[in-house]
């Protein structure tokens, strides 16, 4: 069971966009992906077509009521499984602690959902925070992706994720695997560019060389609830997504 965290410290760097579509390549090809939404937002819990008939179980209950998070799965038409969230997952940063067991709670819930689901691919979108639920997404992921816009704002966003997966290898005793993924790239732009070149200069061989163009048909696919494989499987977007999926299975992560 692949276990992938898309995160990063600032919002609006098309992570929603990328566990879904991500999710979405997966099952295209013969997987069997699990999201998980880890943000109180609930982004990615809102695009699901059935939103508001779900809003009821959450991985909140998993939390508070102790649920099995087979229990709170549910079906996602040409995308796989999710793990809904909503606003009540904000109370776990406040009511439960900081402690071990809350951060390796997430994990164990994980290794009971494996025994179940032993050949899914597990894609969590976590909170633009790093709180006790990123911390968690840390502390059972297998791969780390940080999504990084075009702009200069989300390369520090970047850096702060970075600094707290370095910091967190004494206590793991092992490197959290992590990749950096350009997003709305605009190679029109010389922002682009140049964040692309102050991410290789930061992180190294961690970017990735697959970037995520800047595409309309993204921003359409989510508000009709569709991934972008569903809304449109010949654009740029679409493209780009399924070649980020193939590097990842190259680079042996899926």
């Amino acid at each position: 069971m692949a276990k992938i965290a898309i995160m990063n410290h600032k919002g609006g760097v098309a992570k929603t966009t990328t566990a879904l579509n991500l999710s979405a390549a997966i099952y295209r090809n013969s997987g069997n992906p699990i999201m998980i939404d880890l943000d109180p937002q609930s982004h990615l819990t809102s695009i699901h077509p059935e939103s508001p008939k779900i809003a009821t179980s959450s991985i909140f209950d998993f939390y508070q009521n102790n649920r099995a998070l087979n229990e709170i799965c549910i079906e996602w038409l040409n995308v796989g499984k999710l793990i809904p969230s909503n606003k009540e997952l904000i109370k776990v940063e406040t009511s439960f602690g900081k402690g071990p067991a809350i951060l390796n709670r997430l994990k164990i819930g994980l290794q009971d959902l494996e025994k179940l689901f032993d050949d899914s691919s597990i894609i969590i979108d976590c909170t633009p925070n790093l709180g006790v639920l990123t911390l968690s997404a840390i502390f059972a992921a297998d791969l780390v992706i940080i999504p990084i816009s075009s702009d200069y704002l989300s390369i520090k966003g970047a850096k702060k994720i970075e600094q707290t997966l370095n910091a967190l290898e004494t206590i793991l005793k092992r490197r959290v695997e992590r990749r950096y993924l350009l997003t709305r790239y605009d190679k029109r732009r010389q922002m682009s560019s140049e964040v692309f070149d102050l991410a290789k200069t930061y992180f190294g061989k961690d970017v990735l060389e697959v970037v995520i163009n800047e595409n309309v048909d993204l921003a359409k696919s989510i508000n009709q609830s569709k991934d972008i494989f569903c809304y449109n499987n010949k654009c740029q977007g679409a493209y780009n997504y399924n070649e980020f999926h193939q590097l990842l299975v190259q680079q042996q992560f899926l």
